[in-house]
Parts: C-alpha cells; sequence; structure tokens
C-alpha cells in the first residue's frame, strides 16, 4: 500500500452488531493531518454461481432480488446482475452467473440480512427453502436461493430497527485473524474481534458495501469451488503484487476475459480487474 495525505482519520472501536452494539469514543490518531494507507485494491462487486438450465438462474435472480431489495438486469448470455437499490452503494450490484456443475458442497461465502420483523416469509414465497429454522440455539433462519446458496435471515437489530438488508458478507475460514487481516491489509481496512467468538470481522475495507466483512470460523478446509465470490479493482498493486503477497494466480486476463482469476491464501477465489 502507498501513503497518502488525508485529513484526521477517527475509529469508531464497536463489537460486531450480530451480538452486540457497543460503541466506544472515536480514538484520533493524527491532531491535524494523517498519514493513511492507500489500499491495495477495493472491493467492486458480489457474484453468486447458479446451475444452469431449466430456468434455475432466473429464479436465483428473482430470489435475491427480493432478499436484498435491488431490481434485476437481465444480460443476453452473461446472466443477470441485480442493481443497487435507489440511493445505494454503486458496490451494491450482484451478478448471477451460469455454471456447468451443481452445488457439491456448502457455500463457504453467504449475506446475512434483517427483515422486518425477522420473518422469512416474503423470501420463501420468492423460492427459498428453510435449511434451519431460527431455535433455542439459533436467533436467525438459514435459507438457502433455489440453487442452494444460503442466506442468514436475521430480525432488525434493537438499536437500529429501521436498518434492514444486506449488512454482512460472511466467509468460512479455517484461521479467521489470519485471513482477514490479509484481506485487511490489502483494502486498508481494520479488523475488529471480541473474546470467546468464533469470527472476527473487517471494517472500513475500500469500496466494502456492507457493514461488516466477516470471517467465521470452520474446521473444515475449503476443497471445491466457492458458489459465491467477490471482484476486486487494483488501486495501487499488480497482479504480480498480489502474488507476492500471498495470492495466487488461477487464469491470467486473456481474449475471453478482461480479469485475472485469483484465490487468496485460503483459496478463496476471487476475480481482479483494472
Amino acid at each position: 500500500m502507498a501513503l497518502a495525505v488525508a485529513g484526521e482519520l477517527t475509529l469508531a472501536l464497536r463489537a460486531c452488531p450480530r451480538h452486540d452494539t457497543t460503541v466506544g469514543p472515536g480514538t484520533r490518531l493524527w491532531s491535524t493531518a494523517t498519514v493513511a494507507l492507500m489500499p491495495d485494491v477495493s472491493f467492486k462487486d458480489l457474484c453468486i454461481d447458479v446451475t444452469a438450465g431449466d430456468g434455475r438462474p432466473a429464479a436465483v435472480a428473482a430470489f435475491w432480488s427480493a432478499a436484498l431489495d435491488q431490481p434485476i438486469n437481465a444480460h443476453d448470455g452473461a446472466g443477470f446482475s441485480l442493481d443497487p437499490p435507489e440511493g445505494g452503494d454503486k458496490n451494491r450490484v450482484v451478478w448471477i452467473l451460469d455454471v456447468p456443475e451443481p452445488i457439491t458442497a456448502k457455500s463457504r461465502v453467504h449475506v446475512d440480512i434483517r427483515v422486518a420483523d425477522g420473518d422469512p416469509g416474503p423470501l420463501l414465497a420468492a423460492g427459498g427453502t428453510v435449511e434451519r429454522a431460527k431455535g433455542d440455539d439459533l436467533d436467525w433462519h438459514i435459507l438457502n436461493d433455489p440453487d442452494g446458496v444460503p442466506v442468514c435471515v436475521f430480525a432488525p437489530h434493537p438499536a437500529a430497527p429501521n436498518a434492514l438488508g444486506p449488512f454482512e458478507l460472511v466467509v468460512d475460514a479455517v484461521d479467521p485473524p489470519t485471513i482477514a487481516g490479509w484481506w485487511a491489509e490489502r483494502t486498508g481496512g481494520t479488523v475488529g474481534s471480541r473474546e470467546g467468538v468464533p469470527y472476527v470481522w473487517i471494517e472500513g475495507a475500500a469500496g466494502f458495501p456492507y457493514m461488516f466483512w466477516v470471517f467465521h470460523h470452520v474446521p473444515e478446509p475449503k476443497t471445491v469451488k466457492n458458489r459465491a465470490h467477490w471482484d476486486v479493482r487494483l488501486v495501487d498493486t499488480t497482479i504480480d503484487g498480489l502474488v507476492a503477497a500471498g495470492a495466487t494466480l488461477l487464469r491470467p486476463k486473456d481474449d475471453e476475459i478482461r480479469w485475472w482469476v485469483m484465490a487468496d491464501p485460503e483459496g478463496n477465489e476471487f476475480c481482479a480487474f483494472e
């Protein structure tokens, strides 16, 4: 990352709102000007793979349009995109992309959303199915889209009852602190943690359109391609720079694609754009 002079920088010290809303006083790092780090990359958009055929891509697009409250945009031969909601962050774009292979394992990347009254009914009506219902040991519902990609459905948070929609991108990880630290370093974000919970999170990642980027511990390593991945834009690095930092180049840009397909140190795929 390169150094850049910015205005005063204040960090809000707060716990992940999935369980807590504690907000501490801001911490001023410099009193006048701040030497800030220009990120290597910025978050660009989210992509969800869907098994081609039987009208499934359209059904999945309709489900996620309802879940995220984002309008559908059909692309000839290139799947669907969900445009940002009116007035929403431009990086809230979600691509629904056809792939030939069916799901063979639980998706290691998913979105958490908040809905009115915590009621999953509208998403079930949009084609979702219940993977696990809210119960004594679970404060939210786990639904699957029509192709089997999960979404966690939460009630509104008591501290922000009108804040609905997607608020977290969650990634399964064998070593959450390490991989979160890697992405925080690439994106200029800050890693948060709390004792006794199996996850860490990033706040303030460049271009990130949701409140929190969560890395949650799971015991099993990644074995198959993720059904959801994110794209990034190169800001202050190169593909060689990402590889030197620990990423893997899976497919270079060529005559068919205008981006590089890469994987982070835990194997999560991402696409890098100029």
